[in-house]
């Protein structure tokens, strides 16, 4: 999976039980970053039954390719949020975005998902101005390096 906005990396990591979770974090932050109004960590996580591997199924990983393209597209066009990282594996994908509002996100997120049937999504939100969730994200990535 290659996110379609951003320029992205992607990184294996493994899960407390060892399975494998891919991490995908996006590098072209700096705008989002050093705008004081992106301080809201938000992360929307999509349990599923995992394959062997811990991974979705074909179906699934389809449709959680379909949301997060009409996320994308919607952010993109309405620059509230920004996803910064992807995590696959163990019986779940999380999307970590950071946002503006947590009230326009909620109301951006629900827009787009309504063409889709009901998924059990899990949505939890922090206060993040330091950006300190992304910079553990980014040890991955720094350790292919």
């Amino acid at each position: 999976m290659t996110p379609e906005f951003g320029t992205w990396w992607t990184a294996p990591a493994e899960s407390d039980n060892g399975l494998l979770i891919m991490v995908t974090g996006r590098k072209d932050i700096e705008k989002f970053r050093t705008n004081p109004r992106f301080s809201i960590r938000v992360e929307v996580s999509w349990p599923y039954t995992p394959l062997a591997d811990g991974m979705p199924d074909k179906e699934t990983s389809e449709m959680m390719e379909q949301v997060q393209d009409a996320l994308q597209a919607e952010f993109r066009k309405d620059p509230v949020a920004v996803l910064t990282g992807i995590f696959t594996g163990d019986g779940r994908r999380d999307w970590v975005f950071y946002t503006t509002s947590t009230h326009i996100f909620g109301r951006k997120l629900n827009e787009q998902l309504a063409p889709f049937p009901l998924l059990p999504l899990e949505i939890s939100a922090e206060n993040d101005p330091d950006w300190e969730a992304y910079d553990e994200m980014a040890t991955a990535e720094i350790a292919l390096d």
